[in-house]
């Protein structure tokens, strides 16, 4: 029997005077970012927007997901697309030090 993904849930704020240029954006996202997140083992990703919100969910398939991440982060591709996206994207109150994207915990699952 294969393993369950990982659920990934993340929240970061959308700058609203970005808002447009972060749709157009993802109305067509580079092919060889796709690519990257695809050889990392993310599956069934989507990105959701609620009152200057966004959120995110993956499912991950792989068995090192830090290692996945960096690969993704280290991708030359990925971080030109990051340095578009990014200027759209306020990281909430609560994240971390140079956290962009905040995970949040998932506290109930029906399959």
């Amino acid at each position: 029997m294969p393993k369950p993904p990982r659920r990934v849930a993340q929240i970061v704020r959308l700058r609203p005077e970005h808002e447009a240029e972060y749709r157009r954006l993802h109305q067509e996202v580079w092919p060889s970012v796709l690519k990257a997140l695809t050889a990392a083992h993310i599956t069934n990703y989507s990105i959701f927007l609620r009152d200057g919100l966004l959120f995110a969910y993956f499912e991950y398939t792989g068995d090192d997901y830090a290692a996945d991440q960096a690969r993704i982060a280290a991708d030359p591709e990925t971080r030109r697309w990051w340095t578009l996206t990014d200027p759209c994207q306020q990281p909430l109150d609560s994240a971390a030090e140079g956290e962009l994207w905040t995970e949040a915990e998932e506290v109930f699952h029906l399959d």
